[in-house]
């Protein structure tokens, strides 16, 4: 689909102090916020947050449970039409790592009303609305505020059968783990800000970013897929982890293998980290080992901060090839498999 880019002036991730997932608070901030709040406790309630899953998961019945999430962010692109595809993109993607199918959503709308101008807000909306009908989901509803930095995003709902529900904390020693998009999403977006990214790179962060993750109920059905996440903000290692901790297991990654957008490793060596990045890093220090021979900059590459990232699953060996057909069959022609789950704890990187 071509987007129309409407109010150049002013560049819209020049509002913001930061951009996409990047925005998120950094992992160890946020477990320390929410250290002496008490889990949710309720029979109906499937999914809370103590594995930190993708969604919260309320079962109906024993064929029908709700999916609830909620994500926004800053912009990591100028157009705003992009802008809200990938915000949008992003959102739902969460409804999907559960296995699950969105039903509608909410919008989340903060926009700098004196410094926008209405067709760029409405550009935005656009895009998000667009992405919604992609996927079959009408945008019912939302809420809106005047705010200092352009925020943008999605309460979605959606629904599962409780008995494919995956989650992020299924993870079994003797899993394959298999990434469905290239990394780079936040280096690509460092290099954007700096007007250090050209345009095939930067086609291929949209495509990457607006590539809805609808596969993930067809994943969810194989036979052997054991669990799924989404890799967003806190870097593919980063959510790793939080598959190991709550499933009680230890992951190991071979670098060569971890498919990357064509430009992002060139762009990492050139300097275009983000701050997350090494947010990401301090707020697992001592949980993932990295081999003699992965330097600084892969490390930066696997922290890296995704906007509407790729899932990641962990399933029975003999379940790995029809994982990556269905993933191939869906466009995701980057998928592959990246590692080996184990018994233990952490992660290692060679």
């Amino acid at each position: 689909m071509t987007s129309t880019k409407v109010g150049a002036e002013p560049r819209l991730t020049s509002l913001s102090h930061g951009g996409g997932c990047g925005c998120k608070i950094a992992p160890g901030v946020l477990a320390d916020l929410l250290r002496e709040s008490v889990p949710p406790v309720h029979a109906a309630l499937l999914v809370g947050r103590e594995t930190s899953d993708d969604a919260a998961v309320y079962r109906l019945d024993d064929a029908r449970a709700i999916v609830a999430t909620t994500d926004f962010f800053m912009p990591i692109v100028d157009d705003p039409y992009d802008f809200g595809r990938i915000a949008a993109t992003n959102a739902l993607s969460d409804v999907y790592a559960m296995g699950g199918s969105p039903l509608f959503a909410l919008a989340i709308v903060g926009m700098p009303i004196t410094v926008l101008p209405p067709e760029t807000i409405r550009e935005i909306l656009r895009g998000g609305e667009a992405v919604c009908a992609s996927a079959g989901i009408p945008v019912a509803g939302g809420h809106s505020i005047d705010s200092v930095e352009p925020i943008y995003g999605l309460a979605a709902i959606g629904l599962v059968d409780p008995r494919r529900m995956k989650r992020n904390s299924g993870a079994r020693a003797g899993d394959v783990l298999v990434l469905g998009k290239p990394l780079g999403v936040g280096i690509h977006s460092a290099a954007f800000k700096k007007d250090a990214l050209d345009a095939p790179a930067y086609r291929e962060m949209i495509e990457v970013t607006t590539r809805l993750n609808d596969v993930g109920p067809a994943l969810a059905a194989l036979d052997g897929v054991h669990a799924l996440t989404d890799v967003t903000g806190f870097g593919l290692l980063g959510h790793l982890i939080e598959v190991c901790r709550g499933s009680g297991v230890r992951a190991s990654v071979r670098l060569r293998d971890v498919p990357l957008m064509a430009a992002t490793a060139a762009l990492a060596r050139g300097g275009y980290v983000t701050g997350a990045s090494q947010r990401n890093a301090r707020s697992f220090d001592g949980e993932i080992a990295f081999d003699a021979g992965v330097d600084a900059i892969a490390q930066a590459i696997l922290f890296d901060p995704q906007t509407s990232g790729g899932l990641l699953v962990a399933c029975a060996p003999v379940a790995a090839d029809d994982v990556l057909r269905t993933f191939h069959a869906a466009g995701f022609a980057a998928a592959a498999v990246i590692g080996e789950v184990a018994e233990g704890a952490g992660v290692t990187v060679a």
